[in-house]
């Protein structure tokens, strides 16, 4: 197994991060197989989605309707409403696992790897891509 960890600047507000360019350039070359996405963050997490026609928009309005940044959380260090960064991978998990044919990415028309960061305490993160040769 090939693998390797990229840092990944987020900033300090809620943003959706595509990191598809990476992940292309850490598979090229590599022949068939799989690449394992991996964020090693409580914070974090990868989707699938397509990006630049609004939908990262709309994946960030729909985490803050389904886990509002208020103070019903237990989890209280951080900033206000922080608890809810820690519930986010359950909802977005911290990984993904693509199919790789001739060193390519095997994803939709429309389909981006993303970095899913609703933690604007943390505005440095580390990915781990990890290829499995067939």
């Amino acid at each position: 197994m090939r693998s390797e960890v990229i840092t990944v600047q987020t900033g300090s507000r809620p943003t959706v991060r595509d990191i598809t360019a990476e992940a292309e350039r850490f598979v090229s070359g590599q022949g068939d197989g799989l690449l394992h996405v991996f964020v090693p963050h409580a914070t974090a997490g990868l989707a699938v989605i397509e990006t630049g026609s609004g939908s990262d928009d709309d994946l960030l309005r729909a985490i803050d309707d389904l886990l509002p940044a208020d103070a019903r959380w237990r989890h209280r260090h951080g900033s206000p409403g922080h608890g809810r960064d820690h519930v986010l991978p359950a909802f977005v998990p911290p990984y993904a696992t693509l199919p790789v044919v001739d060193g390519r990415l095997q994803l939709g028309t429309w389909q981006s790897v993303c970095l899913v960061d609703t933690n604007g305490d943390n505005p440095t993160r580390q990915v781990r891509f990890s290829f499995l040769p067939g």
